[in-house]
């Protein structure tokens, strides 16, 4: 069968979910409403509560949400078989990720772009949102944790890629700069990414190392630290200089290599050399449930919910641009995903191994990864268009590194955020400090990124990390999509679009924890223990009051007592 039966399938169910169900969603459920003063106006300091434009706000939020994760999680999955991968990212992105990414945002926007856990404060109680912080901070240093070592890995294996994810930084630099001095949007885009393509040329003919005896941690090790240095920094700057345009300028580069990709695909029709279904090895993870949160981000991911609301929801301009950033965002991520699955499942990319799918697949963590996407998807550029093998590995290894990089900015910024929360709510002045909470914030994901290890050298437990992350992602998401139920029932608007995928995502990722903290007491990662029966009692203690809160409405409305109904806090 030919990939082009792929991306068919899975561009008709995102043309789908856009034209149709988000819009259904929009009017119907979220009702947004374009003369509402959202919180980037009302609370508009310059630093963080900026109005901005639709298009680099979705750019923005794209990249942020994007990050490795779409890249990483179909590229593992499809071990299972090409099927499971594609109806899940397919499925997932138009009911699950589309209408969390979309509803926490436009709650976050009703209620003064609090974050999900302040939020849920507001929505259902105190107790919940001291919990819900809890997971979102844990969740927040996996997040920073994995990246930083996903990162190291590529710019180990692609030295070529070092020099133009470093340039990036400037260059967005100077773009924040013009876009803040309104010049012309169009115009800085094409110059900007042309800039950046020009650096991926530069870093394809010269790659850069970094001595392994720095720090006496090895080449990896020595890049998490300065890839931390660096988004401490970046983590304190006001979004306009280098959040903002960072995320956007990225944002461009992947949909330029996304159209690349795709026509690829068009103009070179490569079979599908993976199985729909693979016969698995013993001692496999099982597929139910454990494809629901390895394919985390690309199809539904809780950490979505808290860049919609941490970071986006104070930076939208107007209310109806909610639909464009939030649930465009999510199919974009989906289109990420999709065109991974066809990049490490085509034969272009199987080819390059003799004993074909079985041997570039042997076990679920044998495969290559994102390597893998590296790897098929230059193959099918330079086949599809006729470029250099060299350019088009090193094109979408930058992919890789900048989409992860401006994740942790993102991430950092939030764990920096929450850190500050706990220092209002307890009274802890230190934590207030931006300087001591980034230091707090840098610390932990430090000690996660080297304390959870495989053995081999410092700062290589990101295979370890990503089931415990992809799990508390998903367990974060159900709590999400049951803070915005609860809201829906509040207004008395339909919720039952939200609590059908939050029941299906809570099961699986409930049971996927269970299977998890088995594995990891039998391999004696005991920190991963801890994390992971840290999230799932916080998550049955936040479902109990959820349920409570919604039984106590119900009874409310059937009684004709009127509750405590809340349209926004501009009412």
């Amino acid at each position: 069968m030919s990939s082009i039966f792929i991306v068919i399938f899975g561009l008709i169910g995102f043309s789908f979910g856009w034209f149709v169900y988000s819009k259904f969603i929009a009017e119907k459920i979220y009702r947004l409403d374009p003369n509402f003063e959202t919180p980037a106006h009302r609370f508009n300091d310059g630093v963080d509560y900026v109005p901005t434009n639709k298009f680099v706000l979705w750019g923005s939020h794209f990249t942020a949400v994007a990050g490795a994760a779409p890249i990483v999680g179909p590229a593992i999955a499809v071990y299972w078989g090409w099927a499971p991968a594609l109806l899940w990212v397919t499925f997932g992105s138009i009911f699950f990720a589309g209408v969390h990414d979309f509803g926490a945002l436009w709650a976050s926007n009703r209620h003064d772009a609090k974050s999900i856990g302040a939020l849920s404060e507001s929505i259902v109680s105190t107790r919940v949102r001291s919990v819900m912080m809890i997971i979102i901070f844990l969740l927040l240093v996996l997040v920073n944790a994995m990246f930083a070592t996903i990162i190291a890995d590529e710019m180990v294996i692609y030295p070529e890629s070092v020099f133009p994810a470093w340039a990036a930084i400037p260059v967005a630099v100077a773009v924040g700069v013009l876009i803040r001095k309104k010049f012309n949007l169009l115009l800085i885009s094409i110059v900007g990414v042309s800039i950046l393509y020009f650096t991926i040329y530069i870093g394809s003919v010269m790659p850069l190392a970094l001595p392994a005896d720095i720090f006496g941690l090895g080449e990896r090790g020595n890049w998490i630290i300065l890839l931390y240095v660096y988004a401490g920094i970046a983590s304190m700057l006001p979004v306009w200089l280098l959040l903002q345009p960072r995320d956007y300028i990225n944002g461009a580069q992947l949909v330029v290599g996304l159209f690349v990709l795709y026509t690829a695909v068009l103009l070179t029709m490569p079979d599908v050399a993976a199985p729909m279904f693979n016969d698995v090895a013993e001692g496999t993870p099982p597929m139910w449930p454990i494809l629901f949160v390895t394919i985390a981000c690309g199809a539904l991911s809780g950490f979505h919910g808290i860049v919609s609301s941490g970071t986006s929801a104070k930076q939208l301009n107007n209310e109806k641009d909610a639909r464009f950033v939030g649930y465009l965002g999510a199919l974009g991520e989906g289109s990420l995903a999709l065109i991974t699955i066809v990049a490490v499942t085509g034969s272009l990319y199987a080819a390059t191994a003799a004993g074909g799918w079985n041997e570039l697949y042997p076990t679920i963590t044998g495969g290559p990864s994102a390597g893998g996407f590296i790897s098929g998807g230059a193959l099918l550029i330079s086949n599809g268009w006729g470029i250099s093998l060299a350019f088009a590995q090193t094109m979408l290894a930058v992919m890789v590194v900048l989409f992860a990089g401006t994740t942790m900015d993102a991430g950092l910024r939030l764990t920096r955020y929450i850190i500050q929360e706990w220092g209002s709510i307890y009274d802890i002045n230190p934590l207030k400090s931006n300087y001591i909470s980034t230091f707090v914030a840098v610390g932990a994901c430090l000690l996660l990124a080297f304390g959870v290890s495989n053995g081999n050298y410092p700062g290589d437990g990101g295979t370890l990390i990503w089931p415990v992350f992809g799990a508390t992602n998903q367990i974060l998401a159900a709590m999400t999509l049951i803070i915005i139920s609860i809201y829906l029932v509040r207004l008395g608007r339909p919720a039952r679009y939200l609590i059908a995928p939050m029941i299906f995502i809570l099961i699986m990722s409930m049971w996927a924890s269970v299977w998890y903290v088995m594995d990891y007491v039998s391999k004696g990662q005991w920190i991963l223990v801890l994390i992971q029966v840290a999230v799932m009692v916080s998550a049955m203690f936040i479902i109990l009051e959820g349920w409570s809160t919604i039984s106590k409405l119900r009874r409310e409305d059937s009684t004709g007592s009127g509750g405590d109904s809340i349209e926004s806090t501009n009412d």
